[in-house]
């Protein structure tokens, strides 16, 4: 069976990097820019504050505890939030790994998650501004113990070290999103929510294994074990749209990341797409994009050039 929230992070294209850390003691504190990617970090020691523009309290992070960012905001880390903030990109301009102040109250380490400029946007819109896993949740061992391997793999000098602790950063982005949403978190009525809902999974199954196939509302109904009327009334309460009009957005999602990545012929993508022609395929795509197909094509083009 297709897995949703895969497909919607190959789309993404969802890209990790190893960032850098710092230990830190006394009255400190650091203003990072805003970021113009995903931020990942985790507190290996102590705890410190975070404090982010635009949000009135300041949030404690502890011990063991994860942070994904996605705001695009300054933010600040302090072990005192009345000391005057270090500048981060003066900081961090020699050396990913900093020192501040002659004790170790804090030791934190991080990482980025880079998303496609085009169809990042996918899962860049339904997060919220920053996401606390908490290293005292009983759901957080998984990403404890690839906290752990992250750590150990950036403490030894191997062969293929840097690639492998991106690849544990990424592994831990994924979890951070399963625990986000397995947690009951207050999410937006997004395709995020839909992914969460144990009886509208079988149906987003579906129509992501094969986008191209004309479902009806009642085979869709019948893979969730609900009636026709009750499925319609859940999907769009929980998803905030309609089920085949969230099927028609997935299609176009599909089909604008053809058009840049592929040379397929638009009445190829209307076949492979479950449109009866490439005319049908093109005011489907205008009428969810507000482009062409064509047009969707050109502009791609001449970004690349």
């Amino acid at each position: 069976m297709a897995d949703p929230l895969s497909d919607i992070l190959r789309l993404a294209k969802v890209e990790p990097t190893v960032a850098g850390g710092f230990t830190a003691g006394g009255a400190w504190s650091i203003r990072f820019p805003a970021p113009d990617k995903l931020k990942f970090f985790a507190i290996l020691k102590g705890g410190c504050w975070l404090a982010i523009d635009n949000h009135k309290t300041p949030v404690r992070i502890e011990e063991g505890d994860v942070i994904l960012l996605s705001l695009q905001t300054s933010f600040i880390l302090a072990g005192d939030l009345s000391a005057v903030p270090l500048d981060a990109v003066k900081l961090f301009e020699k050396s990913k790994t900093q020192v501040i102040g002659d004790a170790e109250d804090c030791v934190q380490i991080g990482g980025h998650i880079r998303l496609d400029g085009a169809s990042g946007a996918i899962l860049e819109d339904v997060l919220p501004p920053f996401i606390h896993i908490k290293a005292a949740s009983p759901q957080a061992a998984s990403v404890k113990w690839l906290l752990d391997q992250y750590v150990r793999e950036r403490a030894r000098v191997l062969p293929g070290g840097e690639i492998t602790a991106a690849h544990l950063v990424g592994l831990m982005f994924v979890q951070i999103l399963r625990l986000y949403v397995d947690e009951g978190a207050p999410l937006a009525s997004e395709w995020l929510r839909a992914i969460a809902d144990k009886q509208l999974a079988p149906a987003l199954r579906l129509m992501h294994e094969t986008p191209g196939r004309s479902w009806r509302i009642d085979e869709l109904a019948k893979a969730s074990g609900m009636s026709r009327t009750a499925f319609a009334v859940r999907f769009k309460t929980v998803a905030g749209i309609a089920p085949l009009a969230y099927l028609t957005q997935w299609r176009m999602r599909l089909a604008e990341h053809a058009l840049r990545e592929e040379n397929a012929t638009l009445a190829a993508l209307a076949e492979r797409l479950g449109y009866s022609s490439e005319s049908a395929f093109s005011n489907a795509f205008k009428r969810v994009t507000g482009c062409t197909p064509r047009a969707c094509r050109r502009a791609h083009s001449r970004r690349a050039r």
